[in-house]
């Protein structure tokens, strides 16, 4: 996975930032995701690498608790942690079991599950 978190890191489209970001979404079945930051100067127009993999996804069927993985690397040789906008996602389409893998460049990781980088999800019965 490393290797292709890597390669996937060229598609980042980051020019403001400079912080290139790449996401692999995994699902039940071994179907794989890609996904990258995508930015725009207005930044409230940008698109993070996890959501992009996680829209994907969905776009193509998958629906909540079918993606049973995610792999994210950021460009800068760190291990980064998905934003908030992206744990609110993360939490309404990957199972609370499920594994988040944060990588560096150089192949160092770090492993939580859904429910320890969202443990008090925004849901459903909130609205109601």
């Amino acid at each position: 996975m490393l290797r292709k978190l890597k390669d996937n890191l060229r598609n980042s489209y980051s020019p403001y930032s400079n912080y290139p970001v790449s996401a692999i979404a995994v699902t039940r079945d071994g179907r794989e995701f890609t996904g990258v930051n995508i930015e725009n100067a207005s930044y409230g127009a940008t698109v993070c690498a996890e959501r992009t993999a996680i829209f994907k996804a969905a776009s193509e069927g998958c629906r909540p608790g079918d993606i049973v993985k995610l792999y994210v690397m950021v460009g800068s040789g760190r291990i980064g942690s998905p934003c908030f906008m992206c744990r609110q996602v993360i939490s309404e389409f990957i199972d609370e079991t499920a594994d988040i893998v944060l990588m560096s460049t150089e192949g160092e990781s770090v492993t939580y599950k859904v429910a320890d980088l969202c443990p008090h999800p925004f849901g459903a019965e909130d609205l109601g």
